[in-house]
């Protein structure tokens, strides 16, 4: 049996009457790479910040390793590295002298800490850095920085606030490749992102939204809870079709993907059928369409758009959570 590492009953945060999180209750086992989505402002920071211990709970419990994430905030501290969104290590140190000094503060012990600082220097793509003022380094390496500190005492958990924002696709797989190796070695990784690639490569993705937990479970098992088909259609042109498709009755979203149109409705077949039959619009071309599997980003805006309002998502919500 997996033992779980992160437990959240009922949590919530208020910040006067803003309501901030609201009531999240799930389970986070070892060895998860867990992926956090939701769009700007939907809560997922603040939840980060009340399982480290940074913002007291305004409501529930929270747990990591049986420890109370407030209560118990100052032992809890040292099973877990966390790295911030916005860069806040000291700028006027060296990208050593930073891995020296949060070392020391994580009491690592001298020996071990030398050997720590070399391995992550070199795993981080950071050694020919070592010297640079941490203020002077590009904002990918910044963020390189941030991780490597977070890592420095070999914490089981690892919090990572948009980890890869700013990186180039080399210096993104560098970190996801270390996060599969700290996995496989037994450490779980609670991580927000907002690259929807990124949250394919999770164990477990969780969808906040106005601060409440809409589904959380494998990615595989959220594309296949989707209720509805995705269609694919290909005409033109190409920006009158956005505008008309967006306006029609029954249609949720509507994206364009790789110069065809991909849309979310309340009844796609029915839609298509009707198109087939008599295609209404004289100035679009009608070139074709196919259905499509979900990807991840189908996934993300049908709960960050609220379409599971009308689809039926909504009656799969307390299956997700349980997860």
């Amino acid at each position: 049996m997996v033992d779980r590492v992160i437990f959240l009953d009922g949590l919530g945060k208020c910040f006067g009457r803003t309501i901030a999180v609201n009531g999240i209750s799930m389970v986070i086992g070892e060895r998860q790479i867990f992926g956090f989505l939701g769009a700007n402002g939907a809560g997922k920071t603040t939840t980060i910040r009340m399982l480290c211990g940074l913002t007291r709970p305004t409501r529930g419990h929270g747990a990591i390793h049986g420890l109370d994430i407030w209560r118990d905030r100052f032992r809890v501290r040292s099973h877990f590295g966390y790295a911030p969104q916005r860069f806040s290590l000291y700028g006027d140190l060296t990208v050593l002298e930073n891995l020296r000094f949060f070392g020391g503060a994580c009491r690592v012990p001298k020996d071990r800490l030398r050997m720590r600082i070399e391995k992550l220097l070199s795993e981080l793509d950071l050694a020919a850095d070592r010297d640079t003022k941490a203020g002077s380094l590009f904002g990918g390496f910044k963020q390189l920085l941030s991780i490597s500190c977070a890592l420095i005492h070999e914490p089981s958990l690892l919090f990572l606030d948009e980890p890869t924002a700013g990186l180039d696709p080399v210096h993104r797989q560098y970190i996801w490749d270390l996060l599969y190796k700290l996995s496989r070695q037994g450490n779980t990784i609670f991580l927000t992102t907002h690259y929807m690639d990124e949250a394919e490569r999770c164990t477990e993705i969780g969808f906040i939204q106005n601060g409440q937990l809409l589904a959380k479970g494998s990615p595989l098992a959220l594309r296949e809870g989707l209720p509805t088909k995705l269609l694919e259609v290909h005409v033109e042109e190409v920006m009158d079709g956005m505008q008309i498709f967006r306006g029609l009755p029954g249609v949720y979203g509507v994206e364009l993907r790789r110069g065809r149109f991909r849309i979310q409705a309340r009844d796609s077949e029915a839609l298509l059928k009707g198109w087939l039959e008599r295609w209404p619009y004289s100035n679009l071309r009608w070139l074709g369409y196919t259905w499509v599997e979900p990807e991840m980003e189908d996934v993300f805006m049908a709960y960050s758009q609220r379409y599971f309002a009308d689809t039926g998502l909504e009656n799969r919500r307390a299956q997700a959570r349980g997860n």
